[in-house]
């Protein structure tokens, strides 16, 4: 097989398109894709080729393996449910952990300014924040890129809204938040798991 150049735009153009498309297999895409079979199949559909296989046995495959995925996702969502669920019971039983009525918990590390102003649901404020799963792997951090965040009170998730409002300028806290306060039954598109417990240390910089 001889070696690929890429020295035209369409060559170059055409490689970025099939990376592209290899991105989203390895991320959007089942396991077990194989990657043979997907080149087959583009072959013969720029070729204008009638299908290989029919129509109704792809369609049936898709189901199949559909199913198996949503069964495995159920069965996902349940655990971290129930892992969630006995981490928050155990840590809610530590002395310096606050639990609010919403089942938000909250440890002071630092406290801020005495007497000092809180930010409201329609303040914007600047904080850093390091964001972990109760394991302790990493999910987002302010600190690591090294860039403090600015957003409105009222248009992040409803554990950072309700504890924000508790704090003054200055203090630090360390926050175990619910899934029912974080990102709830479905997740995040950005790596939050459905019923994914999330504890965040946030530093309240400044009130904007």
């Amino acid at each position: 097989m001889s070696e690929i150049k890429y020295e035209t735009n369409e060559q170059i153009a055409s490689y970025g398109i099939g990376r592209q498309m290899g991105d989203h297999l390895a991320t959007q895409s089942f396991e077990g894709v194989e990657l043979e079979a997907v080149v087959t199949g583009i072959r013969e559909s720029f070729a204008g080729e009638a299908l290989s296989i029919e129509g109704d046995k792809i369609q049936a495959a898709f189901n199949e393996i559909q199913a198996r995925m949503q069964e495995q996702a159920a069965k996902l969502a349940k655990e971290a449910a129930a892992e969630g669920e006995m981490f928050l019971e155990k840590n809610a039983q530590r002395e310096e952990v606050i639990v609010t009525d919403s089942g938000l918990q909250y440890e002071i590390i630092t406290a801020g300014e005495e007497g000092g102003e809180s930010p409201t649901a329609e303040s914007t404020v600047r904080t850093h924040y390091h964001g972990t799963f109760p394991d302790g792997k990493v999910f987002d951090s302010s600190y690591e890129r090294g860039q403090p965040a600015e957003f409105p009170v009222g248009g992040v998730i409803a554990g950072w809204t309700e504890a924000l409002q508790l704090m003054t300028k200055g203090a630090k806290w360390k926050l175990t938040v619910p899934y029912h306060l974080a990102y709830g039954e479905q997740g995040s598109p950005g790596g939050i798991p459905p019923f994914a417990t999330l504890v965040f240390d946030v530093e309240l910089l400044d009130i904007l």
